[in-house]
């Protein structure tokens, strides 16, 4: 009987609530016109979004709209180069709305080379992008940053081994013979596009945890700065520094990240092999005896996940007055091919103190790295695909060398009635990795300092000077077992014994005038740039290749060479 009485209680209750719901939730048509709040003109284009959702519209080409909403809905109007504006519905069907030009965006300052523009005068195609457009997640290399972000600027990855190298092209490419590589300078400095040996990409000289921006200069205007070296466009990379305006901070960000294959090639299990082959070699017992018992799945052999950690520790600030920031980063990676791994150690430290009633800037900067690295053979890939999956990853009875050595380290190799592998056939793929050692250890740095000074009594006029540095050495080696199949020679003796090493000096000197001057009677200014650069490449390096008991040389090369590089 109570529970009867406490239903009949709660059925208005009910009601009430549903209705109220579903006054809440009704939806209403919503139209209107979005204009300039200046000029009053129709904006076409403009992206109208309920805020929240992905219902959304756009404006026609009289800047109207209209699209259904619930009433008490807010919606979001935004538009290339006006300010975004939040507009709540309250229930009104008829809503027009002026966008604010968003003038700031016009005053932003872009680095352009020797000195720097006002967004609205820069007379070519520039991006810029700051820390604040960054992607979050498990960045290794600065390219990663710029992934996506700017329009006309492609960045395809050369694989999936930590620290990869990519190929970036601004605008697609140019030329068919040459380089299309754009020009990139950091702090200041053009960097050699020719690269390090032994590093898989040049750029994970910085820790991306020090980049404050990057800006694109994407088509032919950047030559008349930085020369022919930028008709495939610049990409200019500048990064943190103190503030005096912050109290020290300490910051530390660390990351884990898993890397796991997503699909495999479909090849033949075990049964269908077997199938397969004893259609095709019915006729033919001595093949069919070379099946083996085995379900092996080669590409689950060679695969593992790649479990990789980043840790990233600056401290920014001012003593005495003096901007700073230092930083350290670690970074270990791994493939997912096994035995590929990378390592990477980077300190920086920046200083940027000003003189003489601020007239005297110095932004000094200096950046260290040393990484190792291990290249995975490659191939075992493809091995990995054509390998017989009935046999075993390794032999019960493998064949032996002369010193009693297994070949291949036991693993299981196609043998000739002589006991020597077939040099035809298909390498063990798990071999492939596991007996080459590919190693590579690579130190680098890079410095500059910068003068900028505002000659007293001359206003508007600027001198700059700016000395910077890129030294690098690199070392590595490539050994190769004798009894390793794909390189076996037990006659002559086999393997790969291989030493390579560069060094790379580059130095700049750059000094150049800048003057500029408004001239408010005709809306206009004059800016006027003049300067002289100076530019040293020297590089030197040595590749010595022979087999493992040193009995031929396979290569044996030396080069050295240096260039200079002027400009008016």
């Amino acid at each position: 009987m109570k529970m009867t009485n406490l239903l009949k209680k709660s059925i208005p209750i009910i009601a009430l609530v549903f209705l109220s719901f579903t006054a809440f939730s009704q939806n209403i048509t919503v139209e209107g016109q979005v204009t300039d709040a200046e000029t009053g003109e129709p904006l076409p284009g403009v992206s109208i979004v309920e805020k929240g959702t992905q219902n959304g519209t756009s404006s026609d080409m009289d800047g109207n709209y209209q699209f259904s909403v619930p009433d008490d809905a807010t919606l979001v109007f935004s538009f290339v180069g006006y300010q975004t504006q939040e507009v709540p519905v309250d229930g009104r069907t008829t809503l027009n709305v002026q966008l604010q030009q968003q003038v700031q965006e016009m005053e932003e300052v872009v680095v352009i080379g020797y000195g720097q523009v006002r967004k609205e005068d820069a007379t070519g195609s520039v991006s810029k992008l700051t820390s604040d457009d960054f992607e979050e997640g498990a960045i290794t290399s600065p390219e990663q940053l710029l992934s996506g972000k700017a329009t006309g600027v492609q960045i395809t990855s050369g694989g999936g081994a930590p620290g990869s190298g990519t190929t970036i092209r601004i605008r697609g490419g140019s030329s068919m013979s040459a380089s299309n590589a754009p020009l990139i300078v950091i702090d200041g400095i053009p960097i050699d596009n020719q690269g390090i040996d032994g590093m898989r990409n040049p750029l994970n000289t910085l820790n991306p945890g020090d980049i404050e921006s990057f800006t694109v200069l994407k088509d032919a205007s950047a030559t008349a700065i930085y020369g022919s070296r930028a008709s495939n466009g610049v990409i200019i990379i500048e990064t943190k520094e103190g503030s005096v305006d912050r109290p020290m901070q300490v910051s530390y960000q660390g990351k884990v990240s898993l890397d796991t294959r997503t699909n495999e090639i479909d090849v033949l299990g075990s049964d269908g092999y077997k199938t397969l082959f004893q259609d095709y070699f019915a006729d033919n017992q001595n093949a069919l005896d070379l099946l083996g018992d085995n379900n092996t799945d080669w590409q689950e052999q060679i695969f593992d996940p790649g479990v990789s950690h980043d840790h990233n520790l600056s401290l920014s600030g001012a003593a005495g007055g003096v901007p700073y920031r230092a930083s350290i980063g670690y970074n270990n990676s791994n493939g997912i091919l096994k035995t590929s791994n990378m390592e990477r150690t980077t300190a920086s430290i920046t200083a940027n103190p000003s003189f003489f009633d601020d007239r005297l800037e110095v932004d000094a900067n200096l950046k260290g790295l040393y990484i190792e690295n291990r290249f995975a053979n490659d191939g075992a890939i493809g091995a990995a695909v054509a390998y017989d999956p009935t046999q075993p990853l390794k032999m019960q009875n493998p064949g032996t060398m002369d010193d009693g050595t297994e070949i291949n380290n036991g693993y299981h190799t196609w043998l000739d009635n002589s006991g020597d592998p077939i040099p035809i056939a298909t390498d063990n793929p798990l071999a492939m990795l596991n007996l080459e050692q590919d190693r590579s250890f690579v130190k680098r740095s890079l410095g500059n300092v910068q003068f900028d000074y505002d000659v007293h009594g001359l206003p508007g006029l600027t001198a700059t000077l700016n000395m910077g540095y890129d030294y690098s050495e690199s070392e590595g080696y490539v050994f190769v077992p004798v009894q390793a199949s794909w390189e076996y020679d037990e006659q002559n003796g086999g393997g790969v014994d291989r030493d390579y090493g560069q060094t790379k000096r580059n130095e700049l000197l750059d000094f150049y005038l800048n003057y500029q001057t408004e001239l408010e009677e005709l809306d206009s200014r004059i800016s006027l740039m003049g300067g002289y650069s100076w530019q040293h490449f020297w590089r030197k390096g040595f590749t010595y290749q022979t087999n493992v008991v040193k009995t031929s040389t396979d290569q044996d090369t030396d080069y050295n060479s240096d260039n200079v590089l002027v400009s008016f």
